[in-house]
């Protein structure tokens, strides 16, 4: 409609450009910028308020083009999607795009913070692309905060003991190590120059300190005045406070003993006591270690029995391997094991994943994997997470009996304790056996001392006589 006005307005007689001004003050279209840009070699300045208030706008025409919103428009949205692509194309980095920032990375789904443990680099080292600089210490794991480019180490920005969450930044590294070398000079420099001029001011504190001390040595003789309060003879003598040491908990520490608090607190827990004969069990593994060794590459050991054995349990008493959830019970119709590792930062439970579907072999290398990640401190929350029922093996420290404690939210334990041999009467003889003694400690709300016993005493039958798992009585 706008160019049917134009074309009869110059045809009449008048010119292009008065048509062009009277054309577009009468319609006053709204633009919604105020960026200045160059167009064909001269500044235009764009008001909120629209075109009205440009004088000249002849301006606003590229040469070339027709005297036509079309090329006009197409200029502008030109301009505002090439200053977008150069807003959205800018480094996150520093001014000069040398800096980079290494952030705690994501820690798992039910973990929101940890603990910033300790920096294994220091200020000016040389650190490679996904190298470990700090650890984070959280309920479960600790994970490594690694750098996300090569370069040196400027500074750190977070301190040891701080509370930190995923994309919180605790340092900041220099992708050009050739950079950083001189920076760290100046900057000593500059901080001895800081440093300096402080002792003569501490030189002239101490030179008035005696002036400032002298007003109270009048004061001195009225201290003697007032007696030492004396002790009396029945309050105890207690051990001075140098010789005791205050070390804080550390999170997976403090994670530890609020579950095992918790259980305590939540399920009716009742233990029940066997014994196993270990002869057939060690007999089994000692005839076939060399070529258990020799074909699958993992030594043979007892804990894959006792998972196979336990795997036939929860089978033969499914309650066992359920659990409750407020007023249902869920009955897990998979087999997790979860066992229990000791490390030097604290217990954790790595879980053996489908344990019904696997053999010897495959249980012996799951446990090794397993084992190496727990005591390297490398196993992640993923290796934990879930698992229907725990084994726990204290008779590797030597454990004669213990009563274990369940894992939440499962509803049984199995221990493990030492082996010893004891007399025991077989076939009328008082003959040597490699005794151990087994615990199952369960929640008597979901399970009755029955299925309890039951359960033991299959544990006892299969590692008595291994021969049970391949006839399947």
């Amino acid at each position: 409609m706008m160019l049917g006005v134009i074309r009869r307005r110059v045809a009449s007689g008048g010119s292009p450009a008065s048509v062009f001004g009277q054309t577009f003050q009468a319609s006053r279209p709204v633009v919604s910028t105020s960026r200045v840009s160059s167009i064909a070699e001269k500044e235009v300045l764009l008001q909120s308020r629209g075109f009205g208030q440009v004088r000249n706008f002849g301006h606003l025409v590229v040469p070339g083009c027709s005297g036509s919103l079309r090329p006009m428009r197409e200029v502008v949205a030109s301009i505002q999607r090439e200053a977008t692509m150069q807003m959205l194309s800018r480094p996150f980095s520093s001014d000069n795009g040398d800096l980079v920032d290494a952030v705690v990375p994501f820690m798992g789904e039910s973990i929101t913070d940890g603990t910033l443990a300790s920096f294994l680099k220091n200020p000016g080292d040389r650190v490679e692309v996904d190298e470990p600089i700090a650890q984070i210490e959280t309920d479960k794991v600790t994970i490594d905060v690694t750098s996300p480019e090569a370069g040196v180490i400027q500074k750190f920005v977070a301190k040891e003991g701080d509370t930190v969450e995923p994309g919180t930044k605790i340092a900041i590294i220099s992708k050009s190590a050739e950079g950083v070398a001189p920076v760290a000079p100046s900057e000593k420099a500059s901080e001895k120059a800081v440093l300096q001029p402080s002792p003569p001011s501490e030189k002239s504190e101490e030179k008035q300190k005696p002036k400032v001390e002298t007003a109270p040595v009048t004061a001195k003789p009225k201290a003697p005045s007032t007696p030492p309060p004396k002790r009396s003879a029945t309050e105890p003598q207690l051990p001075p406070k140098e010789r005791e040491r205050r070390v804080p908990m550390t999170r997976l520490r403090k994670r530890v003993a609020n579950r095992l608090k918790d259980s305590q607190n939540t399920f009716a827990l009742l233990t029940t006591f066997n014994e196993v004969d270990m002869t057939n069990l060690m007999k089994l593994r000692s005839d076939y270690k060399d070529a258990f060794v020799e074909k699958h590459g993992v030594k043979l050991g007892l804990m894959s029995g006792f998972v196979k054995a336990a795997v036939s349990g929860l089978q033969n008493q499914p309650i066992i391997n359920a659990v409750i959830d407020g007023d249902d019970i869920i009955y897990r119709d998979y087999v997790d094991i979860s066992i229990a590792v000791g490390t030097p930062k604290g217990l954790v439970v790595p879980v053996i994943r489908n344990a019904e579907k696997m053999n010897f072999a495959e249980i012996e290398k799951e446990i090794n994997t397993l084992a190496k990640k727990a005591n390297d401190g490398s196993i992640s929350i993923d290796d934990m997470a879930g698992g229907s029922f725990t084994i726990s093996n204290g008779g590797v420290y030597g454990s004669l009996l213990s009563t274990p404690i369940i894992n939440p939210p499962q509803s049984a334990i199995l221990g493990m304790h030492s082996i010893v041999s004891r007399p025991m009467v077989v076939g009328g003889n008082v003959v040597p056996r490699p005794m151990m003694y087994i615990a199952l400690t369960y929640d008597h709300r979901l399970i009755d001392g029955r299925e309890a016993v039951f359960f033991l005493r299959r544990i006892k039958d299969v590692v008595e006589d291994p021969r049970r798992l391949l006839l399947d009585i």
